[in-house]
């Protein structure tokens, strides 16, 4: 993976963290929550997706309708599962669990579907990454039964859907030929239409999550769609199956936020695994 693609990952990954932390702060919010921040990511990036149209042309309509239909169902079932788990477990328990799972499903689809042979050091890279986060994720040891076995579900439920979409994502980008922030802004869209029937049937609520987390959600709003820009240029540059995986580098910086800010405790074992993420990260970068 070259260096451009490394940095864009990197920086994806402290984009993608940040807006885990707001996501998190605003846990109760749910598919609400989602909604809004759709919402303002879907005005906040119109000029974007206006200048994308601009350089990269109008794509053929039905690879962008298709590409942006598909991924907005994807997205918009997985941003409402994590918020559902951020409501019910720690942050430093869902975020690794999600993250370490979607990228290993990701490389196995990569590899069975697409046919991307990632070389023995994207395979080590990936799961040391892969290894690191999971140490992380259980350094409470096993979860009990009750709302840290629900956390740890929802995690891995996550994960899935992330393997499933970052999949699709290279899919729309390389062979539908999808502009990567024409694509997102469209996903987005699209995903506040799906979510706008549950969210107006209680407008009470969605005006009391605004006034309570208006912060959060615009904090969402633009960092989300930043990260997942970030990313989906790294697929144009380096095979999903690398990309994938290095872009776990947030659990880090996530585990650091749960840690300082959240008050979330254990921080020798989570930084003992970030260590490990972060040999892999080395590994994917000269592979």
């Amino acid at each position: 993976m070259g260096l451009t693609a490394v940095l864009l990952v990197v920086a994806a990954a402290f984009a993608h963290a940040g807006w885990n932390f707001f996501a998190k702060r605003a846990g109760s919010g749910g598919a609400v929550f989602v909604w809004l921040t759709a919402c303002c990511s879907t005005v906040l990036y119109l000029p974007v997706a206006a200048g994308a149209l601009l350089v990269d042309g109008v794509p053929p309509w039905r690879s962008w309708v298709l590409g942006g239909v598909v991924g907005a169902v994807v997205q918009a079932a997985y941003s409402v599962v994590l918020q559902r788990g951020y409501a019910v477990g720690d942050m430093s328990v869902v975020y690794p669990l999600a993250r370490g799972t979607g990228p290993m499903l990701a490389m196995v689809i990569a590899v069975v579907v697409l046919g991307e042979r990632p070389g023995a050091l994207g395979v080590l890279g990936g799961a040391l990454v892969v290894l690191g986060v999971l140490l992380i994720g259980f350094s409470d040891g096993l979860p009990r039964a009750g709302a840290g076995l629900t956390g740890v579900g929802f995690g891995l439920l996550c994960g899935a859907l992330i393997g499933v979409y970052t999949t699709w994502d290279a899919y729309a980008v390389t062979a539908l030929g999808l502009s990567p922030l024409l694509y997102e802004w469209t996903s987005t869209l699209l995903r506040t239409l799906l979510l706008s029937p549950r969210a107006l049937a209680d407008p009470g609520r969605a005006g009391r999550v605004w006034r309570a987390h208006r912060r959060e959600v615009l904090a969402v709003a633009v960092l989300s769609p930043l990260a997942y820009s970030l990313v989906l240029f790294a697929m144009r540059l380096a095979p999903v199956s690398l990309v994938a995986p290095a872009r776990e580098l947030s659990i880090v910086i996530a585990g650091l936020l749960a840690w300082r800010l959240l008050g979330e405790d254990r921080p020798l074992r989570r930084l003992s695994g970030a260590a490990v993420v972060l040999a892999g990260v080395v590994l994917l970068g000269i592979a």
